[in-house]
């Protein structure tokens, strides 16, 4: 698992508006895309070089593909990178103020520490 390469994905994704409206609307077919066109790319490898952090695992594309933050923050990915890419893409779809932020904590609640490790 690259946990370097899903906080790669979160950022770029969360950095460009049309981007996010992407991921919000196909994410199965953006993280495909992102991982098949620009993960070698945006990390400055040759087109040749091939290896396994170059790829998401079948457990991070799930994750990714099923916005699953959970299942995110279980893999290691970083949890401020999530929090910003949900609040762009799905803070508007809540009235209430901060309650997608409070949703997404909800979700976390059950976790206690320590968490799982973050550093890339």
């Amino acid at each position: 698992m690259s946990k370097y390469l899903v906080d790669k994905f979160l950022f770029t994704i969360d950095r460009d508006p049309e981007l996010v409206e992407r991921y919000r609307e196909d994410p199965a077919g953006t993280v495909e895309w992102w991982e098949r066109e620009q993960a070698g790319r945006i990390l400055n490898c040759p087109d040749a070089e091939a290896t396994t952090w170059l790829a998401f695992t079948e457990s991070e594309r799930a994750a990714l593909a099923g916005h699953d933050h959970v299942a995110l923050f279980e893999l290691g990915a970083h949890p401020f990178l999530t929090l910003t890419l949900w609040i762009a893409m799905f803070e508007r779809d809540h009235e209430e103020p901060l309650a997608m932020q409070l949703d997404y904590a909800a979700r976390l609640a059950h976790k206690s520490l320590p968490y799982p490790d973050i550093s890339t």
